[in-house]
């Protein structure tokens, strides 16, 4: 195996106890795929981040999670951008990823390291109504749960996610789907997540991530969503750019995270997060 040091950390909050566990593996050389998918099944985190080389400003990334490849993550590049600041020092990282290059701002901010991903290009189009019904049918929802001010939209931002919008918080509260059932659905519709969604107020929405086709029942904060959603909500003119969105997710399943969301008038959408390290826990 390539030589490397693997590192633990919590994105999206600055208390273990919050975010998103990620993996970080950083190394000269990245592994051969066989490695990287099992180094990843034993960290057993949603996702686990492979980052080359060990040194400078250009670095290579790929994301596994315990059971496939994922073609972009968003709070495992928040959790090697943080990282990479505590090992490297702050500044502008440029990810080269399987989707494209991903520019990471890290600096310190009110005693915090945090760290700023640009995405990729966004892209939605309008979710045909037979994948909502199915979804749907997955989820035990039913079309009138369904907030029409935010239509269903299959979103990207470096992966695919169907968005789908709730009128009142307690249908989200209650979430409860056939894992695999919505995993075979969202295998064969190209899916990384649902980004399931409340909005609380114009500049607040509250998410659920289902995560099946990775292997994790539910995501607990999920950054290429984020940015698919930003892109999603300005290209439809839901929302009037430039414009800022928090994003709460985690809260259900006790690991609260907080996603900030730039959305400016053009291009990539910008998610910060913190992350802090998680104790190895062999030591």
């Amino acid at each position: 195996m390539t030589d490397g040091t693997l590192y633990r950390l919590a994105a999206f909050s600055d208390t273990v106890e919050g975010g998103n566990p990620a993996g970080v593996w950083i190394g000269d050389e990245l592994p051969d795929v066989a490695t990287m998918q099992r180094i990843a099944a034993e960290v057993g985190y949603s996702e686990t981040a492979f980052v080359a080389p060990a040194g400078g400003w250009q670095r290579t990334v790929r994301y596994y999670s315990p059971e496939a490849e994922v073609t972009f993550c968003g709070h495992a590049t928040i959790a090697a951008g943080v990282l990479l600041g505590e090992l490297h020092g702050d500044g502008l990282y440029r990810l080269a990823t399987v989707v494209g290059e991903v520019p990471v701002s890290v600096r310190m901010r009110a005693g915090r390291r945090d760290a700023s991903l640009n995405s990729v290009a966004p892209e939605h189009t309008a979710a045909p109504a037979a994948l909502v019904d199915e979804a749907l049918a997955t989820l035990g929802w039913v079309p009138g749960d369904l907030d029409v001010s935010i239509p269903p939209a299959r979103a990207y931002a470096g992966a695919w996610h169907l968005v789908l919008a709730v009128r009142e918080s307690v249908r989200l509260a209650a979430l409860n789907y056939d894992f695999d059932r919505l995993k075979t659905l969202m295998l064969r519709e190209g899916l990384t997540t649902l980004q399931l969604i409340w909005r609380q107020t114009p500049g607040v929405f509250l998410a659920r991530n289902p995560f099946p086709v990775g292997g994790v029942v539910e995501d607990p904060a999920t950054g290429a969503a984020a940015a698919a959603l930003g892109g999603y909500l300005r290209d439809s003119g839901i929302v009037a750019a430039p414009a800022t969105i928090l994003i709460r997710q985690g809260e259900a399943i006790g690991r609260p995270s907080r996603l900030t969301v730039e959305i400016p008038a053009a291009g990539g959408i910008v998610v910060t997060g913190t992350a802090v390290r998680i104790p190895d826990p062999r030591e």
